[in-house]
């Protein structure tokens, strides 16, 4: 074991939560080698794993945790943050009209014009070229249908028999099931498509 006579800058530790898995997937739940060693001392984490590196004072010596699980179970069940990062990551970082993978920014499915909301369901990312096409049109005016309303681009699994993307198995916003039934319709935003 290697043991350190100035404080580390680096090591952070993974935080897992109390069913070992991580608080989040993006960005990873990483917390400073200080935050952890408070939080081993407090008696709020358990030490999965640990550095070769160490931390002593004249009469205790640590392994720095590099791995660490809470003790008490966090609720994982909340929404994603709507974000253009995370709207981007849903749609593969790939414009909706045309696969571009470049200039991208987002559309309303729905413009806003006609009473679109800027949420999950009616919002899509776009390269800034298809985005000024499209304009203040609804997709079938302008003749673009995004590729999520399509289920383009996702394995078969994850379409219904019309080729339409299920959201309990990809996450793809805009589809819900009828209450009850197997069957799937578009919400209201991607009705008209």
């Amino acid at each position: 074991m290697q043991v350190l006579s100035r404080p580390p800058s680096g090591w952070p530790a993974l935080v897992l939560n109390a069913d070992f898995r991580p608080l989040s997937y993006y960005p990873l739940s990483l917390w400073p080698w200080q935050d952890v060693i408070k939080a081993v001392f407090l008696d709020r984490v358990d030490v999965v794993s640990t550095y070769d590196q160490a931390v002593h004072s004249p009469s205790f010596e640590m392994r720095l945790p590099s791995v660490v699980a809470l003790k008490q179970y966090v609720p994982q069940d909340r929404p994603p943050a709507f974000t253009r990062f995370n709207l981007f990551l849903r749609d593969a970082f790939t414009c909706q009209y045309c696969h571009a993978g470049e200039d991208l920014t987002f559309d309303h499915v729905v413009p806003r014009s006609r009473g679109g909301r800027t949420t999950w369901e009616n919002i899509v990312t776009a390269c800034a070229r298809c985005n000024l096409t499209k304009g203040g049109r609804t997709p079938h005016e302008a003749g673009c249908i995004p590729s999520i309303a399509r289920g383009a681009h996702l394995p078969s699994s994850c379409r219904n028999a019309a080729g339409v993307s299920r959201r309990t198995t990809c996450m793809r916003a805009g589809w819900t099931t009828s209450t009850g039934t197997s069957s799937w319709r578009p919400e209201p935003a991607l009705a008209g498509l």
